[in-house]
């Protein structure tokens, strides 16, 4: 693929003089790219086996502060290192970034073996379910951000109030809108092509300014490396073009939210045959399997939606006739679902519809493969599908209202603690229990200033 690199690939570039940095980085809770920059010689002769980094990178707040209070971490136990461990089939060209490649790696402790609540190890723990009933999880991430005129720093020195988005009107899917953003849009198209990410297009959404770009579908793991990278490239791209983006899942009341729509199929474990259509079944060519899967994600949705709208601010995207859900039902290409069937044949798959652009896919992507999994194994009976406009119909479930509500049923959830393990959902529990404190003692609008830029 353009943009990947072999470690073989990778030396001649360095003998070269063509690179001569390897960023090594690691998943934090909220999603982001934290690490070093290695000098590129001492990569390959040392680093590339292992680094070593703080282990309170999986313990502090979005403004990077240490949190107290964890388990796994904590200034009694002298915040110790763990190990950055490359994953080598992530090495790739940052084409943006001067003579720089970068390599995902794993968070493993010091005897070789995964950190459980490291958000890698999460989703990784999910897909050894999934390969051991043979079987391959595909998915993609839909991703909306609004672009801005203004620096980051601009924003900041603003209070992040007043601010210019690059557009004045709504551009859902308007061209000659676009083509006044497409200086920076283009170069985050080229750029991500030339990191190894397959775009496929990108777009104007509903809100002045506001942009999505889809990148094609992935095995699991594959996916949320490339969105992770994706959204770290965007922020580096607009900053290196004097402009400034934000993830934000509602940045401005007034406006539409930004959404990450997540897609997920299951498939044979040589990708060859999809195991969730089946020719002539009913309905839409939904197997059996797909209507446990689909039944099983209905079921524990409220208890999953910490990991799909992890901060206060995500909570004011769930607004009625706003393309953002606020009910737990399920239809075929419906947007007011919660749940939507896309695609036909081979290409149907489900689409969540209840993430925003802040989540974190690792975590996204486990909590729906064990709320998934969970139906399946218990060959839970699909509900009917729901018809018309989700946001008026009654007797209906909800979402969850705030994020201390989605708090309490992660934390009553016996299936999320059974799939992924007491320790991880009690280690999120309390960063989600963090932020809500957090929020509580400071200003009004204190979470635009927190989550803009680093979120």
């Amino acid at each position: 693929m353009n943009g990947m690199l072999t470690l073989d690939k990778l030396s001649d570039l360095v003998t070269s003089g063509e690179i001569d940095t390897v960023v090594m980085a690691m998943p934090d809770m909220q999603g982001r790219l934290v690490g070093k920059r290695m000098a590129a010689g001492y990569f390959l002769d040392t680093a590339v086996h292992e680094t070593h980094a703080c282990n309170y990178l999986l313990t502090v707040d979005t403004d990077m502060e240490p949190v107290p209070g964890y388990k796994a971490a904590s200034w009694a136990q002298g915040y110790g290192d763990f190990v950055l461990k490359p994953d080598l089939t992530t090495l790739r060209r940052i084409p943006w970034l001067p003579a720089t490649a970068l390599v995902l790696c794993d968070t493993l402790d010091h005897h070789g073996q995964d950190v459980p609540h490291a958000p890698r190890a999460i989703l990784k723990k999910q897909l050894k379910r999934v390969a051991a009933m043979k079987m391959k999880a595909f998915t993609a991430s839909e991703l909306e951000f609004y672009l801005f005129d203004d620096t980051y720093e601009a924003a900041h020195e603003k209070r992040y109030q007043g601010l210019k988005t690059a557009n004045w009107y709504i551009e859902d899917y308007h061209v000659l809108a676009t083509s006044k953003e497409e200086g920076i849009m283009r170069a985050i198209r080229n750029g991500l092509e030339g990191a190894g990410i397959p775009v496929e297009n990108s777009k104007g959404e509903w809100g002045p300014g506001q942009e999505e770009i889809n990148i094609r579908y992935a095995e699991a793991l594959e996916m949320a490396d490339r969105h992770t990278i994706l959204k770290n490239g965007i922020k580096e791209i607009a900053w290196l073009h004097g402009k400034a983006v934000t993830f934000m899942a509602k940045w401005n009341y007034e406006l539409a939210g930004s959404s990450c729509h997540i897609h997920m199929s299951l498939w044979d474990e040589k990708a060859k045959e999809a195991h969730f259509f089946e020719k002539d079944a009913k309905p839409h060519g939904m197997s059996e399997l797909c209507q446990q899967f689909l039944a099983g994600q209905l079921r524990h949705a409220r208890e999953l939606t910490y990991f799909l709208a992890p901060q206060v601010n995500s909570y004011k995207r769930f607004v009625n006739g706003s393309f953002a859900p606020t009910n737990i039902v399920w239809s075929n290409d419906n947007r007011t679902a919660g749940f939507r069937m896309c695609g036909q044949g081979k290409s149907l798959r489900i689409e969540c519809r209840i993430g925003g652009a802040d989540l974190n896919p690792y975590l996204a992507y486990a909590g729906l493969l064990a709320a998934g999994l969970d139906g399946v194994e218990k060959k839970m009976t699909l509900e009917p599908e729901f018809s018309g406009d989700a946001y008026v119909g009654s007797g209906i479930p909800s979402l969850a209202k705030n994020l201390r509500d989605a708090l309490t049923e992660l934390e009553k959830s016996d299936t999320l603690r059974a799939a992924l393990g007491d320790d991880v959902v009690e280690h999120y529990l309390h960063t989600g229990r963090w932020e809500q404190f957090e929020y509580e003692r400071r200003v009004t609008d204190w979470e635009l200033k927190r989550g803009f830029e680093r979120g």
